[in-house]
């Protein structure tokens, strides 16, 4: 089995647990009528850290798979593609 996004797996199964529980605490609040903007607020929260997981999936992506696609991709290259991602999320 290949390890695609081996740099960051601890860290992106931490994240999604923690986005798991925000998710639930939206819809319980959703449940329970709680204000319309304390929710969105939560939703929120929620997006960007899945943004986040993506760009640590990304990052990985770049480190891993790219240069075995790309012959002769340097590391800078990597980074300007990840900073890239990152910069067109906001």
């Amino acid at each position: 089995m290949k390890k695609y996004y081996h740099q960051h797996k601890d860290q992106i199964l931490r994240r999604l647990k923690i986005i798991e529980g925000h998710l639930r605490k939206v819809r319980e609040m959703v449940e329970d009528d709680k204000y319309c903007i304390d929710i969105i607020n939560q939703s929120l929260a929620v997006q960007n850290a899945l943004k986040e997981v993506d760009a640590l999936l990304l990052e990985d992506h770049l480190s891993s798979c790219i240069p075995k696609a790309i012959p002769g991709i340097n590391k800078k290259k990597q980074q300007e593609l990840l900073k890239l991602y990152r910069a067109s999320r906001k």
